[in-house]
């Protein structure tokens, strides 16, 4: 009877612990998307370069003495122009089935920008805007 007992208290315990380890979102596991990771660009003829990654985004809101953290993920970017310090990209939209990227460039002067990737020739191509003007943009990734 004793080992019926451990052996059953063994078989709860598995899946609480895979459930209590489980309640974290992990950037690591979220799926992947066209646009991820380093890219080499060309922004009007100057070098350029662009970075996409997802990053862990805990959130921890207090009411009184109570207080709630919850996990999650977010997608970052990032965009240096011909070697210039990084300035954060906001990602607007995105399409798996066409490849668009549409981009909100968070430096001085904000703007739209977009791009749709070639998955042939492996270069997302489009422009970045800036006073008004449109200007190309291509990249490479890195893979």
């Amino acid at each position: 009877m004793k080992n019926i007992t451990k052996w059953l208290l063994g078989l709860a315990i598995v899946p609480a612990g895979l459930v209590l380890a489980s309640n974290h979102a992990k950037a690591g596991l979220v799926v992947s998307e066209w646009f991820f990771g380093l890219w080499d660009c060309n922004i009007d003829g100057r070098p350029a370069q662009m970075q996409w990654k997802v990053v862990d985004d805990s959130q921890t809101t207090c009411n009184g003495n109570i207080c709630t953290t919850t996990s999650g993920v977010r997608v970052v970017g990032r965009f240096s122009d011909n070697g210039s310090a990084w300035v954060p990209l906001e990602k607007r939209f995105s399409s798996r089935q066409r490849q668009d990227l549409g981009i909100r460039y968070l430096g001085g002067e904000q703007d739209n920008w977009y791009l749709r990737y070639n998955s042939r020739t492996r270069v997302a191509n489009g422009w970045t805007t800036w006073r008004g003007n449109r200007y190309s943009l291509q990249c490479r990734n890195r893979r």
